[in-house]
């Protein structure tokens, strides 16, 4: 077992869905499997638009072949172990690459950095997550206590394996990655609710907006981007009860049980539709929208 680096990209020809499937062709099978059941780090080339570098890291529960493509394999992500990063980190910064395995004897960089699927060592690992995780600068939750997050900061003395360890499972604290999930989903909105687009920030320099899973995660639904709205209290209040909805082009569906429909439309933004992030590859996906709206809205 071993971490890896798995490349992604949003208009990739293969069929991935980063929470949960990687395909990739059979000459990485043998990098592939070495990552089964240990973690691996997503990273987006330079070369993409607005490229995220490394953004997010995933547990590898096993490679299979892909009953779809004949000669494809399958890497399934270990459901609820997707996780973005908080800050995205860069390939490269003043201080060097931060994947300092991709260096040769000479120290630059080597023909490994274009492999799609490439092992990681323990040292790349905690520097990358350490930066992607760590809290200089907090977007504090609205309502109650801040959790600690020792061990995250990229000023560390180098952790051994048994502290990589330690830090895995720290994040596998539901607590801790509902934190870093609106961490994230905070940053993609620009800390603005979607729904009535409204930014505010109290006194206390937090923003008045929630983190909302458009699939819950007890219905199996991951804490990735894609699957996140940042939405005011009472807007959030109304979508976990499927009073509101999007369509896949983001109108906001307003249910026909709602007893103050005035009242409601009046809440949400005069456009109709929601606020998407910047970028595209955050936007709400398809995929669970629909199953907000098939399962939660009371049409």
């Amino acid at each position: 077992m071993s971490f890896g680096i798995f490349i992604h990209r949003p208009d990739s020809i293969y069929d991935d869905r980063p929470a949960e499937r990687y395909q990739f062709p059979p000459q990485y099978l043998g990098r592939a499997e070495g990552c089964i059941d240990d973690w691996i780090v997503y990273y987006e080339p330079v070369n993409v638009a607005q490229s995220r570098g490394y953004f997010a890291m995933a547990k590898v529960e096993q490679i299979v072949p892909d009953p779809k493509a004949q000669g494809m394999f399958l890497a399934l992500i270990q459901p609820g172990s997707y996780l973005d990063f908080a800050n995205l980190v860069a390939f490269s910064s003043k201080d060097g690459v931060v994947e300092r395995g991709l260096l040769n004897e000479d120290g630059k960089i080597s023909g490994r950095a274009q492999a799609a699927v490439r092992p990681l060592s323990v040292n790349d690992f905690n520097r990358i997550v350490g930066q992607g995780l760590r809290e200089d600068a907090p977007i504090l939750p609205r309502i109650g206590d801040a959790v600690s997050m020792p061990g995250l900061r990229e000023e560390q003395t180098p952790f051994t394996f048994e502290q990589t360890r330690e830090r895995i499972a720290y994040l596998s604290s539901r607590v801790v990655r509902d934190r870093v999930f609106r961490r994230t989903v905070l940053r993609a909105y620009g800390e603005r609710c979607a729904v009535t687009g409204l930014h505010l920030i109290n006194g206390g320099g937090r923003a008045e907006v929630d983190a909302a899973h458009i699939r819950p995660v007890e219905q199996n639904g991951p804490d990735i981007v894609g699957n996140g709205l940042a939405l005011s209290g009472t807007a959030h209040w109304m979508f976990d009860r499927g009073l509101i909805s999007l369509s896949d082009s983001l109108e906001i569906l307003v249910s026909s049980r709602v007893n103050d429909h005035e009242g409601v439309r009046a809440l949400i933004n005069k456009k109709g539709y929601a606020h998407p992030p910047g970028r595209h590859v955050e936007r709400p996906h398809p995929h669970f929208l629909a199953w907000h709206r098939e399962n939660c809205f009371k049409p």
